[in-house]
């Protein structure tokens, strides 16, 4: 049977800033290679994949093999990378390695984001030298992604838990009653509690079909919780 790649969770994706202009800025989604380790031991076990890199004219590549136990052979899959700012050599070898690792399927879900503009308005951005550097940090606190790698929703909040950007429809407790749904969105609105934040406090993937016991508790801890200021 034929293993399957999982999608990425909300926690292994990164933010960064694309675009800076007078109206607002554009974010990129990334991966790192840590989350590329982590879900290629998940997956086919410490000793079921391997990498190498060399170097092609100028260009670093890097070869990931994953084994196959029903041919009992190793399965090739290779890209070349990009030098950073710093460390170039490093840079580029960590990065042929995650594009090998989107070869394979990790984090292709990627390639199907929206285009994450943010107004101006909503960013704090400060002037050094001459050059604008946008203060704030950005990241994914809700995100749902098909079968087919697509992304059907996604949500970005910054620093302070504040939703800066949303897509797609709010798959929050879909198999629970309506009302409760509600309820539960409006006191995290009221309290200016995140998803994410709710995930981690009580060790969910995500927040659909919550049992009812969980979200009893979610409840009223959040009831509990003074409003935003």
């Amino acid at each position: 049977m034929e293993i399957q790649i999982r999608n990425l969770k909300a926690d292994e994706i990164e933010c960064r800033v694309g675009m800076l202009s007078e109206k607002g800025i554009s974010l990129l989604l990334y991966k790192n290679a840590r989350v590329d380790q982590a879900i290629l031991d998940e997956t086919f076990g410490i000793t079921g994949w391997q990498r190498s890199h060399c170097r092609i004219g100028e260009d670093i590549y890097c070869t990931v093999d994953i084994w196959d136990e029903s041919k009992a052979a190793w399965v090739h899959k290779q890209d070349v990378g990009t030098e950073g700012d710093y460390e170039k050599v490093k840079g580029a070898a960590s990065d042929s390695f995650k594009r090998a690792c989107f070869n394979i399927g990790i984090g292709r879900e990627l390639y199907t984001a929206p285009f994450i503009f943010i107004p101006i308005e909503n960013v704090r951005i400060e002037d050094r030298g001459g050059k604008k550097i946008v203060k704030d940090k950005f990241a994914v606190s809700r995100i749902t992604t098909s079968e087919e790698k697509v992304i059907l929703s996604l949500n970005i909040v910054n620093q302070k838990g504040q939703t800066v950007f949303s897509y797609g429809k709010n798959p929050v407790l879909v198999s629970s009653r309506r009302p409760e749904k509600d309820l539960l969105i409006r006191e995290m609105e009221r309290t200016g509690v995140t998803e994410q934040e709710v995930m981690k406090r009580y060790s969910l993937s995500s927040l659909e079909n919550v049992d009812r016991e969980t979200y009893l508790r979610i409840l009223t801890a959040l009831k509990k919780t003074k409003t935003a200021a």
